[in-house]
């Protein structure tokens, strides 16, 4: 059998799929949620049956923009989830940016509280109520949607959840709106995430027109 050699510099590390498996869990799991990249930080808001849920997730992405559709996954639901169960009861949650200023509590909603401890009132955030939705909002969230849940997508390699959801309704605080459609997440100090503790300001290092092939800049004389 043919084999392939892959020559790895001295300043850098592999591991192969055999060692990722084999090693100390807490170990693997800071390297795989950390090696994907900065990931957004937002806190779903949902009512419960007992206690209104708050909790912090790093995964909602982008799914489409007529509809406009946003995702998130869900853990398995092997223990409960009080944010998929009430999103599944209720059919309503909203998305709530988080801010620098919010960082250090929103990071907390992550414990195992239980059902009938509100995260909003372990973690001193305020309930907002906007346009009769009947799911909670993050009162100080600079950038805010409601969401109307549309289906859940089973991943069967690890029992994972892929929400999906539409937006309903969408709050934006004053300046963060220009005038092309684009939000200014720099002047609404929204903080990203790595790994599962790691939080980060969002600075801004560049701005491009939309990319055409006929407007393909000389990139020749970069090493």
């Amino acid at each position: 059998m043919r084999r392939f050699f892959y020559l790895i510099s001295q300043s850098m590390k592999a591991f192969n799929r055999n060692e990722i498996a084999d090693m100390e869990k807490v170990f693997r799991l800071n390297l795989i949620n950390s090696i994907s990249g900065y990931k957004a930080a937002n806190l779903i808001g949902t009512k419960g049956k007992v206690a209104n849920n708050l909790a912090i997730f790093s995964s909602v992405i982008h799914l489409g923009s007529n509809p406009p559709l946003l995702g998130m996954i869900c853990r398995p639901a092997t223990v409960p989830r009080h944010t998929l169960s009430n999103i599944e009861e209720n059919g309503v949650y909203t998305i709530n940016h988080i801010s620098e200023e919010m960082h250090h509590r929103a990071h907390y909603t992550s414990a195992k509280f239980q059902e009938h401890e509100s995260e909003f009132e372990q973690c001193n955030f305020k309930e907002e109520y906007l346009l009769n939705c009947d799911a909670p909002f993050v009162k100080g969230s600079p950038i805010k949607m409601e969401m109307e849940w549309k289906e859940n997508i089973p991943i069967k390699l690890n029992g994972t959840i892929l929400v999906i959801g539409e937006i309903k309704n969408i709050y934006l605080n004053e300046g963060i709106i220009q005038e092309n459609g684009q939000l200014d997440l720099n002047h609404a100090k929204i903080v990203c995430i790595s790994g599962l503790n790691r939080y980060h300001k969002v600075e801004e290092i560049g701005h491009y027109p939309y990319a055409r092939r006929e407007e393909l800049p000389d990139f020749s004389d970069i090493p």
